[in-house]
Formats: C-alpha cells, structure tokens, sequence
C-alpha cells in the first residue's frame, strides 16, 4: 500500500512541476531614448512613468539639454532610484 501511495505522489509531483520545464517566451525588450522621446513615448515605455512624469522628463530635457546618464533622471521630481533600477534595461541614451 505505501508503494502505491508513493508512486501515485511522485506520479502527481511530477505532473505538477511539468509547466516549470515548459518553454516560455518572453516578450520583446522595448526600450526608449530618453533624450529625443516624446513624453507620449516614454510614458508608454517605463514602468511606473506615467504621462505626468514623462512630460516633466521632456520639460526637464528641453530646459537643460540630453540626459548624459540614467542615474541623472532623478533630478526630474517624482522619479527615484527604484523607478529607475525598474526601468534600466528599457533607457536608452543617444
């Protein structure tokens, strides 16, 4: 009896991990240049970037020129080094 019950876990344990070895695809890395993008863009590109803060990003650019870091979007009220760390992989800067 314990070898029945035992192979009908291992049986179910082993069905149950299968969609861990499944293959997945993961979806296209959209990135955007931050100092040509229209707020439009960036707001649709960055996680936690609403319309509010991209266009505070496009005021901050027009008034002081490109961007020559990532790090240096947190002088643009509102954006933070975890927003930032969040959306790294996504920023470009040309």
């Amino acid at each position: 009896m314990k070898t029945i019950i035992a192979a009908v876990v291992l049986s179910l344990s082993a069905w149950l991990a299968m969609p861990v070895f499944a293959e997945t695809t993961a979806e296209p890395l959209v990135t955007v240049n931050i100092n040509d993008a229209s707020a439009a863009e960036i707001a649709e590109t960055l996680k936690g970037i609403g319309l509010a803060k991209a266009e505070a990003i496009v005021a901050w650019r027009q008034d002081n020129g490109s961007f020559e870091s990532v790090e240096q979007l947190q002088v643009v009220k509102g954006i933070g080094p975890a927003t930032i760390e969040r959306n790294r992989e996504r920023i470009i800067l040309e």
